[in-house]
């Protein structure tokens, strides 16, 4: 598995899920089971089923943790940089539109909504290596557009 770029709040985030999964939901999943199967009637147990679910569930996402988070590279702020990489806070502006402003995080902390967009996105991808001041050309599955660089923080 590639390594996947993390802050380091990102990181102590999903530590912190990953030490939950391990140690609290394992264990009400176990309970959840237990009480399923006293419950009787294997056969057509919709809460049996369930709870089988939910385990398989949470055993999945411990392994998908564990495997990010050995294979996770910390961003390192580095607030003297003139060019767009992984950790650098970027205010783009499209024309006719808004500045909006992101930060270039990893796959795993991505969340547009809370302007935080992944490295391999589109935009993502477009703005890493360029500075502030240039124009850049984004092609995304929508369509290509073009978005100038205001600053780097």
């Amino acid at each position: 598995m590639p390594s996947s770029y993390l802050t380091q709040e990102g990181f102590e985030r999903l530590q912190q899920e990953l030490d939950y999964l391990r140690t609290t939901k394992r264990i009400e999943v176990a309970e959840r089971l237990r009480e399923a199967l006293e419950d009787g009637e294997l056969i057509e147990n919709a809460e049996l089923e369930a709870a089988k679910n939910e385990q398989s569930f949470v055993e999945g996402r411990i392994k998908e943790l564990e495997m990010l988070l050995s294979n996770a590279r910390l961003i390192e702020k580095n607030h003297n940089s003139d060019i767009v990489q992984v950790g650098t806070k970027v205010v783009v502006q499209e024309e006719g539109l808004e500045p909006e402003e992101y930060v270039i995080v990893g796959a795993a902390e991505s969340d547009p909504r809370l302007g935080r967009i992944s490295n391999e996105s589109p935009l993502g991808r477009a703005l890493l290596n360029q500075k502030a001041g240039d124009t850049v050309k984004v092609e995304a599955p929508g369509g290509e557009f073009e978005i100038k660089i205001l600053s780097l923080g």
